[in-house]
Order: C-alpha cells, then structure tokens, then sequence
C-alpha cells in the first residue's frame, strides 16, 4: 500500500469530527436471543476533515494536500486530538505510561501498543504511527534511553532494544501517536459562496491497516 510519512495539517483536524467504528454482526434467534460475534479484531476510524476548516487559506491547504496525496491513493497520517496520547490528554507522556510485553531474554523488538481498560475487558490497541521524538522507553521500572538503550522504528511502531530484556521484567512505553488513514473520496466538491457563509464541505477520512 502506497503511504505518505507526513502528517495532515494538525491545525486542520482540530475541530473535525469521527472516532472508532466497530463491525458487528447480529443474528436474532427464534427464542429471541441474540448472537453477536465480529470479523475485525481492532476498530476503524472515520473523520469529517472539513468540520475543522475555518478560512479560504484552510480550503487552499487542504486542496494542496489533496492533489499531493493523489486522492484516495496514498495514505497519510493524522492527529486524532481525542486520542493521541499514551497517557491522559491532560498529562505528559511517560516512560510507563503502557506495559507493552515482558522480557524473555531473548526478543529486542516490541510493537506499541496502547490498552483501553473498563471493568474487567481490556482492548489493547497496536500504535504503527508514533511521532517522532515522543517515544519514551523502559525496562523494569527503570527508563532507558533512545539512541543508548533502544531505537525506534517510526513507520512500523517498534521498539528495538540492543540487548534482550531480562526475562519478566516488564517492558513499557510512553508516546504521541497519529492514526494512519486515507481520503475516503476522489473528489471535493466545494461552492465557495456556501463555503464563505457558514456551510462546511464533507471530506471523509478513513483509517487504514499498516
């Protein structure tokens, strides 16, 4: 899959609108009973990038962005304000922020990830998008450091330490991340009289699989 390691104009996604989807099919039973089961081990997520363009200078830039990305066929990265963090939005990130695996004296190489927790279900999500220079790292308790300790893997979200992590201890991670989408549509379609007096064109993002 062709995608571009560049990031949508961030001022642009603030104030757009979309979150995850889930796929879920349903069957109801004769009894009334329901069964439910779903085909996708991790959820989609969609956003309206027009909901966060407030100028003609916006629309320039979008356009702009639009043409380099070739419409719906390269992939690129964005900032979902809602949920960027490994942490909570409020605090800065830290090196034990998420337990991502634990050593077993053997494997050097860790993928991100993020766990989404209420009551006793836990979703733990994959992070391929971290942003560069946020990635902080740790190994027992104790934080390592990138360029002495372990490098980071941009595009794919690993963590690769030079020397295996003892075996139980705990490997965690802290970090800022973008979710790797694509346009959902080969075509804008804008008046800018419309657009000048308060109607906001509809610019569909969707997540892709890396």
């Amino acid at each position: 899959m062709a995608f571009h390691e560049v990031r949508f104009p961030a001022n642009l996604s603030f104030g757009s609108v979309g979150g995850p989807e889930r796929r879920t099919d349903i069957v109801a039973l004769a009894s009334g009973f329901e069964e439910r089961n779903t085909p996708w081990a991790h959820a989609r997520r969609r956003y309206d990038a027009g909901m966060g363009l407030r100028s003609m200078d916006d629309l320039s830039t979008l356009v702009a962005f639009f043409e380099a990305r070739s419409g719906q066929l390269h992939g690129f990265r964005w900032k979902d304000w809602s949920d960027y963090k490994s942490g909570l939005p409020s605090r800065g990130v830290a090196f034990e922020d998420q337990q991502i695996a634990r050593g077993d004296g053997n494997t050097v190489s860790f993928q991100l990830t993020k766990a989404y927790v209420s009551g006793p279900a836990k979703y733990s999500r994959p992070i391929c998008k971290p942003v560069q220079a946020s990635v902080r790292a740790g190994i027992g308790g104790v934080e390592r450091f990138v360029g002495d300790d372990y490098e980071v893997d941009h595009e794919k979200g690993l963590v690769t330490f030079y020397d295996p992590p003892e075996p139980g201890a705990a490997i965690t991670a802290g970090f800022e991340f973008d979710v790797p989408v694509r346009f959902d549509t080969d075509r804008i379609a804008v008046s800018v009289a419309s657009f000048q007096a308060g109607e906001m064109p509809q610019i569909p993002i969707v997540e892709v699989r890396v």
